[in-house]
């Protein structure tokens, strides 16, 4: 069948382990999983963090990339995939120590078909594409789990969305503004700013300029570059939710801000196979879609992975097969 998948890493040049072309089909599928035929397959930085060699022995390689996915199963139905591999530890299976993304221990969503537990297979609902559903199961479910689930928070509350652009941060403007927040974001590009505004945020700032008022919660995927901001730009009690750090993983904090004010700082990730199910009915009842930056056909690869290397992507890049 016809892939991409990562055949060797490097952490100052991933895409020159990017090989497309033939890979075998799933074989000896184990009991309980089955197979789905692919029909579009949505990129993730998780997908360039595995070229660059983070969270993958090279034991592993090559192994197909790709978390998302929605597609059409064994017996026709169209659905989208859950990427998270693991055994619920009371209902979710991200608490699992041993759980795994799709493209870190199996073989992932970037080819004509893929394996996966059949629990992970959530219905596709008919008003929503193919394409709009591969970009669901990484960054919206993780932004929708954020904003719904972590950050604890009622509709009315402001919201401030660090480094308006990515996959989870255009998510997290479009869920939060369906779902009654106030949403500010933050972006060192202009056009992003206004792409931001256009996407449903009420207010777009320079990255780490002053705010008019401190937020109930900011939502964090950016890390080291924007932590201090963030903290800062938080009022006494309220969270930070941080699924990621795209800019680096270490970041000095200031632990009196965190004590004095009561700030809390909560991690998020992923989501759970129900929490994805909802948010696709969300979706449908609201009408709200997920913002794609372009969609390629799956032998175009390089092309998306080039864009989000350098950081020219707003929203999802998806790929057809």
């Amino acid at each position: 069948m016809f892939a991409v998948t990562a055949t060797q890493t490097d952490p100052d040049d991933p895409i020159k382990g990017l090989t497309i072309g033939e890979h075998p089909e799933p074989v000896d599928v184990p009991e309980g999983w089955t197979t789905v035929t692919v029909r579009a397959a949505a990129l993730n930085h998780h997908d360039l963090w595995t070229l660059k060699g983070v969270g993958i022995s090279r034991e592993r390689l090559p192994i197909v990339l790709g978390c998302d996915a929605a597609g059409v199963d064994e017996d026709g139905d169209e659905v989208i995939v859950h990427s998270v591999i693991g055994t619920p530890v009371d209902g979710d299976e991200t608490l699992d120590p041993a759980r795994s993304l799709l493209s870190e221990k199996y073989d992932g969503t970037f080819a004509e078909k893929v394996a996966v537990p059949r629990r992970n297979l959530v219905p596709k609902p008919a008003a929503i594409s193919f394409e709009e559903a591969a970009c669901l199961p990484t960054a919206w479910l993780t932004a929708y789990r954020m904003i719904f689930d972590k950050a604890g928070l009622e509709p009315g509350s402001t919201i401030l969305v660090q480094g308006a652009g990515g996959g989870v941060a255009t998510a997290l403007i479009a869920l939060g503004r369906a779902g009654g927040f106030r949403v500010w974001a933050t972006s060192r590009s202009q056009d992003k700013r206004e792409r931001a505004l256009a996407l449903g945020a009420d207010r777009v700032f320079e990255t780490g300029a002053r705010l008019p008022e401190r937020v109930d919660a900011v939502m964090e995927t950016v890390g080291e570059a924007t932590w201090k901001h963030s903290l800062s730009s938080l009022r006494p009690g309220g969270r930070i939710v941080t699924c990621g750090a795209t800019s680096g993983m270490v970041a000095p904090t200031q632990l009196a801000q965190v004590y004095f004010l009561q700030k809390s700082i909560i991690g998020s990730t992923m989501g759970t196979r129900e929490q994805l199910a909802r948010l696709a009915v969300f979706l449908e009842q609201t009408g709200v879609r997920p913002v794609i930056d372009r969609v390629l056909p799956l032998a175009e690869a390089e092309e998306g992975f080039a864009a989000m290397h350098r950081g020219e992507v707003f929203g999802k890049v998806v790929f057809t097969i």
